[in-house]
């Protein structure tokens, strides 16, 4: 006989095999001394031959060895079909799809529903989910009051606060963030949500972007005193964004830049510019050592000593500027920190502000501009025309599709004036990451014709076409063509 510790639950059959039960009450033997184990789910159950048959949900229970675990719904009770399902691992219980299912389903996403998707493939669980968020956006005609074309009823995000901040948190849980910003462009446009944003609620509960911030600074002047707070929290925290990510390389970037354009003639073995002090000793050439003797070498400066650039941004703050504004003011703070630098911001409209003393603060800036209205490019550059005051150090960058409301020729002549005193003048139609801007293509033929082109400039290039201008090199200009 095997040795026990003393145990209610222990028994010894006549054959003096030791049968140790569970605690639980619901715990049997049967004639032939195996013991049969019954879980504390209510779904398991024995069959008359002492086989158990275990369906639980609590990953504690550890049936006996020779139980039978059911996989198939039909052979235990209906009360457990749920437990036995969700026992069941995923690959057995949810096929992985055939490469023409989920093809099929990708299409049902971008169809929508009805009848006409053509897919006849039905959504269930999260992909439902995800389409009624798509359908409560793109399941009506833009402008169409929340009715289909034909006039039916059509899922609709409606003017309910509440109703949108729970499909802001809906989109955040389904698509990627460069998705869900795109999405909350489109609910602003196609559904006429901005007045929504003058909630505080629904500021915190939406994915802040570029965007976004040209949004709230539009409605600006409207917003009311408890919203601004959040409003400025939320176009701070783009701010500080795109600062951590564009200010480290526009600095080194403009600073070589800098170095460069300072020449002086007794530079350090280091600082030498081999290109120039070459062109400028080819007189005295030796052919028969093959050598340059060079009697006045030619190197960089230090452009941190003092100031050695200035640089006017002149923006237009017309309403198809948004987010041009927002980087050309983020662009403008990391310049005013350089000291080589002296760099005036100056928006307009129909008139003309300068806001150079807040570029310590792009917020402050963005804030100082008011998006909408007309444009009169050619009384903007009167304004920075009469701030210049050494013209062959300074950068002047026009900011602007170009649409003048002004005196077209006097711009022109303005233009043309300042680059024959010696400005470096650059016209970007747009410094965003939006793609090919729509611009008067009239108006850059005639600039590029002066020897100032127009062109769209994304955020990464504008630190090489700046180092440019200053060093009066030609400009990286994109492919126009790509532009159109």
């Amino acid at each position: 006989m095997t040795s026990t510790t003393p145990d209610p639950t222990t028994t010894t059959d006549p054959a003096g095999t030791t049968t140790t039960a569970t605690t639980d009450p619901k715990a049997t033997t049967d004639p032939a001394g195996t013991t049969t184990t019954a879980t504390t789910d209510p779904t398991a159950t024995t069959d008359p031959a002492g086989t158990t048959t275990t369906a639980t949900t609590d990953p504690t229970a550890t049936p006996d060895p020779t139980a039978t675990t059911a996989t198939d719904p039909a052979s235990v009770p209906a009360a457990s079909a749920s437990a036995v399902s969700a026992s069941v691992p995923a690959d057995s219980a949810t096929p992985t799809p055939t490469p023409e299912a989920e093809r099929l389903r990708r299409w049902r996403l971008v169809l929508g529903g009805g009848g006409a998707d053509g897919t006849g493939c039905e959504l269930r669980g999260r992909d439902a989910a995800m389409d009624g968020a798509l359908a409560s956006l793109y399941g009506r005609e833009k402008g169409s009051g929340g009715k289909a074309p034909g006039g039916r009823r059509a899922a609709g995000l409606g003017a309910s606060a509440p109703g949108v901040a729970r499909w802001l948190g809906d989109i955040r849980t389904y698509f990627p963030s460069s998705v869900v910003q795109v999405m909350q462009r489109d609910a602003i446009d196609r559904l006429g949500l901005s007045a929504l944003l003058l909630e505080p609620e629904m500021l915190e509960a939406v994915e802040a972007d570029v965007h976004l911030v040209g949004t709230l600074l539009s409605l600006n002047k409207v917003m009311p005193e408890t919203t601004k707070e959040t409003a400025r929290a939320v176009v701070r925290k783009v701010v500080e964004q795109l600062e951590k990510k564009l200010a480290q390389r526009t600095r080194a970037t403009l600073t070589g830049a800098l170095d460069r354009s300072a020449r002086i003639s007794r530079p350090r073995h280091r600082d030498i510019d081999w290109d120039r002090t070459i062109r400028a000793n080819l007189k005295n050439y030796l052919p028969e050592y093959r050598t340059v003797v060079p009697e006045r070498l030619i190197g960089y400066g230090r452009a941190a000593q003092s100031v050695k650039k200035d640089v006017v941004l002149c923006i237009d703050q017309s309403g198809s500027m948004a987010a041009s504004v927002v980087y050309a003011s983020v662009f403008g703070a990391v310049l005013a920190s350089m000291r080589a630098l002296d760099t005036r911001l100056v928006v307009f409209d129909t008139a003309v502000v300068d806001l150079t003393d807040q570029l310590d603060d792009p917020v402050d800036v963005l804030f100082g501009t008011q998006l909408g209205g007309g444009t009169d490019i050619n009384r903007a550059l009167a304004y920075c025309q009469s701030r210049i005051t050494r013209p062959t150090e300074t950068v002047v960058v026009l900011i602007s599709d170009l649409y003048e409301g002004g005196i077209r020729d006097e711009m022109l002549k303005r233009v043309a004036a300042m680059k024959a005193s010696g400005v470096q003048f650059v016209t970007l139609l747009a410094l965003s990451d939006e793609g090919a801007p729509a611009y008067d293509r009239d108006h850059a033929a005639a600039l590029a014709a002066l020897g100032a082109p127009a062109f769209a400039c994304t955020p990464d290039l504008f630190p090489d076409v700046m180092a440019a201008a200053i060093e009066k090199r030609p400009l990286p200009i994109p492919d126009m063509a790509e532009q159109r």
